[in-house]
């Protein structure tokens, strides 16, 4: 049975933070206080308007936590000279609107061989690992193999939001996209993350996908850290995620 990881996405403790200016919550505080309920590792996203995440914290990020610390961030030049001066353990490259409240799809890959190319060989020089945020779609599974990455970061806000509207039969479509698109990136030698509007009531099938081997869960984790606090938050997904793998290694093992 395959470890599965969690990295917890700390964007939105910085959301807070700049609605009202100062420093308090602090991302930085956030993202050991995750360290020590469990978490593998820490995602921040540094967007090129600084709406949560800002240059400070990543800085203390690269500094201060004991966990790797992934870096998502958009394909600009601006962006790859950050990274090349912190140099996190890995960066997500994500696709980037300002218009846009999140991130609302994953990056098409397909067609832009000859922009990310150099770009991900860039990242790789300097040690970085490179992952590509990505709907589990063939095409940008492949594509993303093409253009050297090491990781894919599989997409499942839509497998999500057919949880959430009751849409029993886009669910189900959507996890088996999940699986699918697990299955060949793994096959292509590519290393399976996913992410994005997982909860506690959907992690458990996307956990048992035996080929991802992390999950990176932010927005949640932050909004139920007002109820029960982010440790707890933190502890309980981690729970449902081993839960989940341990069935299903038993499944299939079976």
């Amino acid at each position: 049975m395959r470890p599965l990881r969690l990295g917890v996405n700390i964007d939105h403790v910085a959301t807070i933070r700049n609605a009202r200016g100062g420093h308090h919550p602090d991302p930085l505080r956030a993202a050991l206080l995750a360290i020590e309920a469990g978490a593998d590792g820490i995602t921040a996203h540094l967007r090129e308007d600084r709406r949560h995440i800002s240059d400070t914290d990543i800085a203390a990020l690269k500094e201060k936590i004991s966990r790797p610390l992934n870096l998502e961030m958009a394909v600009t030049e601006e962006m790859l000279a950050i990274a090349l001066k912190h140099r996190p353990h890995a960066s997500c490259l994500v696709p980037e609107r300002r218009a846009e409240l999140t991130t609302e799809g994953g990056l098409s890959v397909v067609g832009q061989h000859n922009r990310l190319a150099p770009f991900v060989a860039d990242l790789q020089s300097a040690g970085i690992r490179v992952s590509l945020f990505i709907d589990p779609a063939p095409e940008q599974i492949e594509a993303s193999a093409k253009v050297g990455a090491q990781v894919v970061e599989l997409h499942t806000g839509r497998y999500c939001e057919a949880a959430l509207e009751g849409d029993l039969a886009a669910h189900a479509a959507e996890l088996r996209r999940l699986v699918e698109g697990a299955s060949l990136a793994d096959s292509l030698g590519l290393e399976v993350h996913a992410g994005h509007g997982l909860t506690f009531d959907t992690v458990g099938p996307v956990a048992e996908i035996p080929e991802i081997v992390e999950l990176n869960i932010g927005h949640f984790l932050v909004g139920e850290a007002i109820f029960s606090g982010l440790h707890s938050a933190v502890v309980r997904m981690k729970s449902l995620m081993e839960r989940a793998r341990s069935a299903s290694a038993g499944v299939h093992t079976a």
